[in-house]
C-alpha cells in the first residue's frame, strides 16, 4: 500500500476544499488583528484601563516595533517592495491566468497581508512623528487595528466566495 497515494485520496489536496487552508486563513487574520504593530491588543486595553506600568509597556513596545519596522523599510524597503510585487504578480499570473489553484490560494493569503504591511509602515511613521504616547498612541493603534480587521473581513469574504466558486466548479466539471 502506497501511503502518500492513500493520503491524497483520503484528503482532498485542492486548496479551497482543504480544511488546513481555512484554518491558516483564520489564524493569520486573528494574529494580524491581535498584534497591532507588535503590540498585543489585550495589553493596549489593559493599559487604557489601568495606565501606569502597562501604559509604559505599550509605549515601549510601540517604540521598539516602530523603530524596527521603519529601519527595515528604510534599509531594504525598495528591494522588499520589488520582491513582494514580483512574487504577487507571479502568483496572480500562475493562479488566475493559468488556473493553478494553489497559487490562487497563496495569492489570496498574501495580497491582503501585503496591504496590511504597508499600512503598518504608515502607522509606524505616524507614531514616530509624535503619536507615541498616551491617548494619541491608543487612537493610532485602534485605527490601525480597525483597518486591519476591515481588510481581513473583506479578504475572508472574498476568499470564501472564490473558494466556493472553485469547489462548485470542480464538482460540476468533475475535476
Amino acid at each position: 500500500m502506497d501511503l502518500p497515494r492513500t493520503i491524497f485520496e483520503v484528503i482532498d489536496m485542492r486548496s479551497f476544499s482543504n480544511l488546513w487552508f481555512w484554518i491558516a486563513l483564520a489564524v493569520m487574520w486573528s494574529t494580524a488583528s491581535h498584534w497591532v504593530i507588535g503590540v498585543p491588543w489585550d495589553l493596549v486595553l489593559r493599559a487604557r484601563r489601568k495606565g501606569g506600568a502597562q501604559q509604559q509597556d505599550v509605549e515601549d513596545l510601540a517604540r521598539i516595533y516602530t523603530r524596527r519596522l521603519l529601519f527595515i523599510g528604510r534599509v531594504s524597503g525598495t528591494w522588499l517592495m520589488g520582491l513582494v510585487a514580483g512574487s504577487l504578480s507571479g502568483l496572480w499570473v500562475l493562479g488566475f491566468w493559468y488556473g493553478i489553484q494553489f497559487c490562487q490560494a497563496v495569492f489570496l493569503l498574501l495580497a491582503p497581508m501585503s496591504l496590511v504591511a504597508l499600512l503598518s509602515l504608515r502607522a509606524a511613521r505616524r507614531i514616530e512623528a509624535g503619536e507615541d504616547t498616551g491617548e494619541a498612541l491608543y487612537r493610532r493603534l485602534r485605527a490601525h487595528r480597525f483597518t486591519t480587521q476591515a481588510i481581513g473581513l473583506t479578504s475572508i469574504f472574498f476568499t470564501a466566495m472564490w473558494g466556493m466558486f472553485q469547489n462548485l466548479s470542480a464538482s460540476v466539471l468533475g475535476n
